[in-house]
This record gives C-alpha cells, sequence and structure tokens, in this order.
C-alpha cells in the first residue's frame, strides 16, 4: 500500500525565524486481525507489509509455526458500511486441522502501536507454548564487537525513518553479522512481527541461528516474540523491562540492553557472548 507517510501543513520555529511548510509523517492507521474469520485484535500499525505482520503476530501467539500451517491471507472487503476495503482489516486462514490456542483468558483484544500483547504477561504461557526451545539450539557465539557494528548498520537502513524520525525498526542479522531484513513500523512490536512473518512465509522458522536487533527498548512482548520465532539473541539500544530480562533467563535467550556504541550491558544469556577472560567479576 501507499500509505506509509502523509503530509501535514506545520509552522517551523528555528532561531526565531516562523515559517509554513510541510511535514512528511509516519502514517499511522488501525488493522484488525481477524483469524478464520473471526475478530481476534487490533493494532496501530504503519500500513504495509500487512499480511507478514499479521502471520508474526500468530507466530507470537502460538498460532503458526511454518508456511503450511498458514492457508492463506486476504483484506476484508466490505469491511465499511459503504462496502468499500479500507485495506485495514485482513483475515488469516489456518490450513485444515492447524489446532488454536484458547485466547480468552490470555489476551486483551486491542493492542496499541506501544505497548505489544498487553495482557497478556505469563512467563510460563510463553515457556510451554514455545515451539523451538532456544535452549536446546545449536550455540550461536558472537563476539560484543560484532554486537557493537549493528545499530549504525541499522540506523543507516530506516529510509522511512530519515523522512519522519517517527519510526522504530527490527533488523534481522545473521551470527556473522549479515543484514537478513529489515522493517520500519510506528510500533517496535509490528517491526518484529513484519519481520517474523516474513521469515515464516519464506518457510525460515525457526530463525535459530540469527541476531534481533530493536530500535528502542525491549520489552517482555519483544522478548516474547523473540523466543516464540526461535531467535536465540534479542539486542536493544535502550534497556531491557524486568519482565523481558525475567523471560529471557527462563528461556535461555541472550538478551543485549543500551547498545550503544562499544557499550553494552548483557541482561541474560551471557554464554553465547564471546567475552575476554579479563571481564569484569561481580
Amino acid at each position: 500500500m501507499g500509505r506509509v507517510t502523509e503530509r501535514r501543513k506545520v509552522i517551523r520555529i528555528r532561531d526565531g525565524a516562523v515559517s509554513a511548510r510541510p511535514d512528511t509523517l509516519v502514517a499511522e492507521e488501525p488493522l484488525e486481525i481477524r483469524l478464520n474469520g473471526k475478530p481476534l485484535a487490533i493494532t496501530m500499525r504503519t500500513p504495509g507489509d500487512d499480511f507478514a505482520l499479521a502471520a508474526g503476530f500468530l507466530v507470537s501467539e502460538g498460532v503458526l509455526a511454518a508456511a503450511d500451517d498458514l492457508q492463506n491471507i486476504v483484506y476484508c472487503a466490505g469491511a465499511t458500511v459503504d462496502g468499500s476495503n479500507t485495506y485495514n482489516v485482513v483475515d488469516v486462514r489456518t490450513t485444515p486441522g492447524v489446532q488454536l490456542p484458547d485466547f480468552t483468558l490470555e489476551r486483551n483484544v486491542y493492542t496499541s502501536s506501544s505497548c505489544g500483547l498487553c495482557g497478556k504477561a505469563s512467563l510460563d504461557a510463553v515457556r510451554t507454548t514455545a515451539r523451538w526451545p532456544i535452549a536446546d539450539t545449536p550455540p550461536v557465539r558472537v563476539t560484543p564487537e560484532l554486537l557493537a557494528s549493528l545499530p549504525d548498520r541499522l540506523r543507516a537502513s530506516q529510509r522511512v525513518f530519515d523522512r519522519t524520525g517517527g519510526l522504530h525498526a527490527a533488523a534481522l542479522f545473521s551470527e556473522d553479522g549479515e543484514l537478513l531484513d529489515i522493517r520500519e513500523d510506528v510500533g517496535r512490536h509490528n517491526a518484529v512481527d513484519k519481520l517474523v512473518g516474513r521469515a515464516l512465509q519464506n518457510g525460515q522458522l525457526p530463525l535459530s541461528r540469527t541476531i534481533l536487533l530493536v530500535s528502542g527498548r525491549a520489552s517482555f512482548e519483544l522478548a516474547q516474540k523473540a523466543v516464540m520465532a526461535g531467535i536465540p539473541v534479542l539486542a536493544a539500544v535502550s534497556a531491557p523491562s524486568s519482565l523481558a530480562v525475567d523471560l529471557a533467563a527462563e528461556t535461555g535467550l541472550t538478551l543485549v540492553g543500551f547498545l550503544r556504541g562499544s557499550n553494552m550491558n548483557v541482561y541474560a544469556g551471557e554464554d553465547r557472548i564471546a567475552l575476554r577472560a579479563a571481564a569484569a567479576q561481580g
């Protein structure tokens, strides 16, 4: 869709000088996700990669694990009173025989672009529904130097951010530092869902030899999505939440925060970080 950005008039003040000019803003619109014809969730997102977003969302919910689980995804025509297609409602059809979890007690229906899967904050739920236990995957070892190089590469690839300054980004890197994919969205969790959804559609799950880098903080929801996709390393340029650290420790996820320049904090899973022998004790 061509609705990633919109133009609005602003009053610009620079060093006391006042002028009127158009400004480019990131678009934010609701997306309703239906599962087999039934409403499941509404999320505020940046239009684009909507099918991947819906697929990735359902990976994190434990519904989809492979491309074969997905029959098709379509935009719903007639979503408005006049019967027009707003391209803001998608219906995900699972392959017959795919077992669906009970959503009613686990999460709220509405999710905002900032809060992710509000209401689903159970460590046990993620641990018991994860298809690919991270602790059981082949070992991945990365150096602090490699991790330190990733934020600049993420920022250099944020095309829409350059025009708006209003988007989060998530990127997948190989264990050798190769950029595999990058997605932008007004919501951090949506950007991750778009990455995971594309991987599912391409038959690439689990992402067991990758690094997930996010442009903001590492919330519980983002750690959850990494675990559900089988990603062993999650790095963020800002802080993690306490629940994200708890989930990482519970599941074996390597969690890195405050990744800025050569500095970073490793909150869990330090065995995957190739630390020097002279690392600080304590």
